[in-house]
């Protein structure tokens, strides 16, 4: 048992979009910046200089060329981790994500991300804290084992625990049995969470979160000749009082990847400040002479956005919208299995028990960026009370704050981690030497 009162535990959830970190028992996490990170290859040694190589023997040479290549094939990589080194344009700079479709696939980037977490953002020394990480609510056992690895052998942390998204957002909002639905920057997950446990088999995922909606966004105001310049790409001068001049500046070596990534931040800042969810399913004609909402981008041009405010929100409920946008059309062969947001509701909570299916109904918890986006709370309501059964009385529920709600996680976790009956469940670095890895899967279920 790890009974640590006088040290607070850190809370540490890596989202697909979003890492954020902070103390246990605070309301807010402390640093949040983007789970991307810039990388930029690096030329492994030098190759021994001619001269020497000549009056080297031939077999000297040969070992050489050989201990040159091996290091070549594993090129070292210089990474840029948090938002100030992200928004900083550099030449041949990629812009990575460590995590693909849920699950981590880049453990070295992973690690980069929480040592700037902890000791760049939070300024602490591992060693003296106990560490709550959030993982997703399907997360591999492999995946587990792995973090439980890095955690103890990396950052000596004297304790670890594991919980899952779901039940974190669960007692966030002071619940025990509750149906989350996370709505998070590269996917949706519906989890049902029934005592404080996870259901795998009621777990339901689709690959439209923020990210996707954001591209929507892009592609949909690119088609109507709308340009979007990184603000890197330029500098605005003054030439008269109040009138400023926008010059063009030219840096060939800026990575496609990298310029991307400037252009997906200005559109997903005009996805959070204009879009809302429609009260009733997108058609065009409805929408069509909607009154318009001004945007100005970072290069001072003012754009004009009308029915997209509301169009690129409704992908959300109804997935094959997005293919009437130019330039979605690589997400044609997946649209027909992806599912709108009511439809993975019902079909997570039919996966449920009976006995426990009409408590579900009653507390569907919102949470995730995505889910702060203005009517969604209202509209996900709607078509569930049309399309669940009558004697289900469904209620959805949010937190009014919308920091809350893109917190959530992080928040349900800084509760739990600092509850005193909590404090005997800690994964301790003592069992870990004992019993390995795979004891997690026993501490952390």
């Amino acid at each position: 048992m790890y009974g640590g009162d006088e040290v607070s535990a850190i809370v540490l959830d890596l989202g697909s979009h979003m890492c954020k970190a902070g103390y246990a028992g605070e309301d807010a996490p402390k640093a949040v910046f983007p789970s991307v990170v810039g990388s930029i290859e690096q030329m492994g040694p030098v190759d021994v200089t001619m001269s020497e190589r000549d009056s080297d023997s031939a077999s000297d040479h040969k070992s050489t060329v050989q201990s040159f290549d091996s290091d070549k094939a594993k090129a070292k990589r210089k990474l840029y981790v948090g938002s100030q080194a992200l928004g900083y344009r550099r030449d041949y700079m990629e812009v990575i994500s460590p995590i693909r479709d849920g699950t981590v696939v880049d453990w070295d980037i992973v690690d980069n991300i929480w040592n700037h977490a902890l000791r760049e953002c939070l300024v602490i020394d591992p060693q003296e804290h106990p560490m709550l990480l959030a993982e997703p609510s399907s997360n591999a056992p492999q995946q587990r084992e792995r973090a439980a690895e890095l955690m103890f052998e990396n950052y000596k942390v004297p304790a670890l625990f594991l919980a899952k998204n779901a039940v974190l957002t669960s007692f966030a909002s002071g619940r025990a049995t509750s149906l989350v639905v996370d709505c998070g920057g590269g996917s949706t997950t519906v989890a049902a969470v029934h005592d404080g446990y996870v259901l795998q088999k009621a777990v339901v995922t689709s690959p439209i979160g923020g990210e996707f909606l954001t591209d929507c966004m892009m592609k949909s105001l690119q088609s109507k000749g709308i340009i979007f310049k990184p603000i890197y790409s330029f500098k605005r001068k003054e030439i008269q009082p109040g009138v400023f001049q926008t010059i063009d500046l030219d840096f060939p070596n800026t990575t496609e990847s990298y310029k991307l990534y400037s252009q997906r931040v200005i559109a997903g800042d005009i996805k959070e400040c204009v879009c809302r969810a429609p009260d009733t399913p997108y058609d065009e004609s409805s929408y069509a002479h909607i009154p318009m909402t001004p945007y100005e981008l970072p290069d001072g041009q003012t754009i004009e956005i009308g029915a997209d405010r509301f169009k690129v929100p409704d992908v959300l409920f109804n997935p094959s919208l997005a293919l009437t946008i130019p330039g979605m059309e690589s997400f044609a062969d997946s649209a027909p299995s992806v599912r709108g947001l009511p439809q993975m509701v019902i079909e997570s909570i039919n996966k449920c028990d009976v006995d426990i299916r009409r408590e579900l109904f009653s507390s569907i918890l919102l949470s995730g960026g995505t889910a702060s986006m203005q009517q969604l709370k209202e509209r996900l309501e709607k078509d569930l009370i049309e399309e669940s059964p009558q004697a289900a009385r469904v209620k959805v529920l949010a937190s009014g704050n919308t920091t809350e709600r893109r917190f959530s996680v992080w928040i349900g976790g800084s509760i739990l981690a600092s509850l005193g009956s909590f404090q005997q469940m800690w994964f301790s670095k003592a069992e870990y030497e004992e019993h390995g890895a795979s004891y997690i899967q026993r501490k952390c279920p």
